[in-house]
């Protein structure tokens, strides 16, 4: 894939050298000099010095030949206009940091796909350490809708007890379990369930308290 990454700040660095460590084709832009230089002599990739909210710097990136467009400046004025210049080149996929979560709604008006904050991510993700130390989350489905983690049974009522008699629910479903060697396994309906037995959890939202209550000690 080719993706231009407009930014080169410790965010747009870190994201470019992920993506080119991946394989993927980066070119990124950065509209200070000195960080320009900078940029180009860590990362394997083409850097530009300029500005991404024109147009023909855009067009000397090859914007139509991108995959992906991502905004990574901590100014969310340019990269609101930088992503909106973009959308007439039909780019598939727009991404755009937002550090003022109060203006992620004019971003999605104006149809940017993906609207990112660090920092509220960064305090979301810190809380669930607080609130959930036991559970590792995996991945968040839709916008929210439902969680994948990764949990350990500690809860003696359920020890003994077959997996059909705890999973499915309405609130949630166990997806896996991992054997003794941690390879990982469908959990079979009339499996005997033991302490301490790592599994992954499919946990609709609003319901982990719910979960945790029924699965940990």
């Amino acid at each position: 894939m080719y993706i231009i990454i407009m930014g080169g700040g410790r965010v747009g660095r870190a994201l470019a050298s992920l993506l080119i460590d991946n394989g993927q084709d980066i070119t990124l832009i950065e509209n200070d000099e000195t960080l320009c230089e900078k940029v180009a002599a860590e990362l394997d990739a083409l850097v530009i010095y300029g500005n991404g909210t024109s147009s023909k710097l855009l067009e000397e990136a090859n914007i139509e030949d991108a995959d992906y467009f991502i905004a990574t400046t901590g100014n969310d004025e340019a990269n609101l206009l930088s992503c909106i210049l973009v959308r007439k080149y039909d780019v598939p996929h727009i991404i755009a940091r937002v550090s003022n979560p109060d203006h992620e709604e004019a971003f999605k008006e104006v149809g940017i796909d993906h609207v990112i904050s660090p920092e509220t991510a960064a305090a979301a993700q810190l809380q669930k350490l607080v609130t959930r130390p036991n559970a590792a989350e995996i991945m968040t489905l839709g916008e929210g809708d439902a969680e994948i983690l990764d949990m350990t049974i500690t809860n003696d009522k359920i020890v003994g007890k077959r997996f059909k008699e705890i999973t499915p629910t309405k609130e949630y479903i166990i997806i896996s379990t991992y054997d003794s060697n941690g390879k990982l396994e469908i959990p079979l309906p009339d499996k005997t369930i033991t302490r301490g037995e790592k599994v992954t959890v499919l946990v609709k939202r609003g319901n982990f308290k719910k979960v945790s209550k029924k699965l940990e000690k």
